[in-house]
Order: structure tokens, then C-alpha cells, then sequence
């Protein structure tokens, strides 16, 4: 017998089996993609997550990432409240973040071109709680605008690198920095780019030691690790 589709918000018969222990069992909360879902599946998603939330059964703020202008507005009318960052499509609910914990993570956007994805790792990690720096347009091609920045890339515990064209930000921040890179190549570039190919082969094959690289425009899964890399020893 096919699936059948949900009657309406709420109903998640056929859609979804939501992960309301993720909390509890990993120690960070549900995240939902909004990508390829229809606004209604994605309505009925939130509305059962505020059930759970007010019933006790889910404990942390859930994420809803790649969301597009459609998917927001759904999101939104079942979570008024929720937090919108509308440049890197990522909502938050409940909306209070929780009390930064654990190193800082800084997140270091190559161009600003490549601010969707840094932001959604910047909005991830703020509600995985974790303190963040954020610095904008630090490409390679101003290299004194990096090395400005040396001290925050020491004193960081975790670093967050997004960077499409050549993606050559990540292994030049890796041979200042003491702390692990999490480089997230974006599909940012003219054609020889690829879509991203062409930074995410660069930073696989990164000189410097101590990169890490996650899957083309992946901000959440960067933000996600770095939150990990970060947090406090239990």
C-alpha cells in the first residue's frame, strides 16, 4: 500500500519518525532538512516538534536547514517565534539559544559570495552552544586580511572554513592555526569551479596538516563538527 500523504499539519504518518531522543542520547537536538520536502510536510514536522517540545518528550532547540522563502513561511506559521537567518535558510526553535559552553569556534568566510553556507555554520554552532567569532571576506587574494587575523585563528579551539573558487583559505589558515580546520568548500566559482569540485579537491589535498573537509555547501554538518571539536571535555 503507497504512502499516504499527511492530512495536515501534525500528521507525520508517511513523512517523518522524528528523533526526539537525539538529545538526550547524543547531546544534540533534531535537525530537519527542508530541502526536497513540500511546506506542508515541513509544517506538519515543526508542529510535532512544538507538541514534543511542550510535552516534555524533546529537550534543545531543533534546527530547520535549507529551508527556501516557501518552507520558512510554513515553518514560521506554526513557530511564530522561531529564529530566520534568511541569507543562510536555517530556522531555530525554541528561539533562546543556550548558554555558550565549551572553546570558541571561529567561522571564516571566504568571500561574501559564500555567506549562505557560512552562515548556516555560524547559526548551527550558536545553537549547539558554542561561542563564535565571525569574520567575512578574508579571501586568499588580500592574504594580509587573514594574517590580521592571526590571533583569532590561535586562540580558537575549532575553526570553521568556507571557501569556494579555489578554496585555498583552508590549508593557508591550517599552517597558522593550532586547532583543528573543518574546511567547507561552496559551490561559489566560475566553470572551471565545478560547482564546488574544484575547492572541495583542493581541500582534500591540503599541504597543511589538521584539515578536515565536509561535502560541498554542508555549513550545517561543518558547524555541527566543529561543535563537537569544541566542546567541553564530560
Amino acid at each position: 500500500m503507497a504512502d499516504r500523504p499527511p492530512s495536515g499539519p501534525g500528521d507525520l504518518q508517511g513523512v517523518a519518525e522524528l528523533d526526539l531522543g537525539r538529545a538526550a542520547r547524543r547531546g544534540y537536538p533534531e535537525a530537519v532538512l527542508c530541502e526536497h520536502k513540500t511546506p506542508t510536510q515541513v509544517a506538519s514536522i515543526a508542529l510535532a516538534l512544538k507538541d514534543a517540545h511542550g510535552k516534555g518528550t524533546t529537550t534543545g532547540p531543533a534546527l530547520f536547514t535549507r529551508a527556501p522563502a516557501a518552507h520558512a513561511e510554513a515553518v514560521l506559521r506554526v513557530l511564530p517565534d522561531a529564529i530566520h537567518d534568511e541569507v543562510g535558510r536555517i530556522l531555530a526553535w525554541p528561539p533562546r539559544a543556550p548558554e555558550p559552553t565549551g572553546g570558541l569556534v571561529a567561522v571564516l568566510c571566504a568571500g561574501t559570495s559564500d555567506l549562505p553556507v557560512a552562515r548556516e555554520a555560524l547559526v548551527t554552532l550558536t545553537y549547539l552552544g558554542r561561542p563564535t567569532e565571525f569574520v567575512v571576506d578574508i579571501g586568499v587574494a588580500g592574504i594580509h586580511r587573514v594574517l590580521a587575523r592571526e590571533d583569532l585563528i590561535r586562540s580558537a579551539r575549532a575553526i570553521v572554513v568556507v571557501a569556494g573558487m579555489d578554496g585555498a583559505l583552508a590549508s593557508v589558515v591550517a599552517g597558522l592555526a593550532t586547532a583543528p580546520v573543518v574546511a567547507v568548500p561552496t559551490s561559489v566559482g566560475y566553470g572551471a569551479a565545478f560547482e564546488g569540485l574544484a575547492p572541495l579537491l583542493s581541500m582534500l589535498n591540503a599541504c597543511s596538516p589538521g584539515v578536515g573537509v565536509v561535502n560541498i555547501d554542508n555549513g550545517y554538518g561543518a558547524g555541527h563538527l566543529a561543535a563537537q571539536i569544541a566542546a567541553d571535555p564530560s
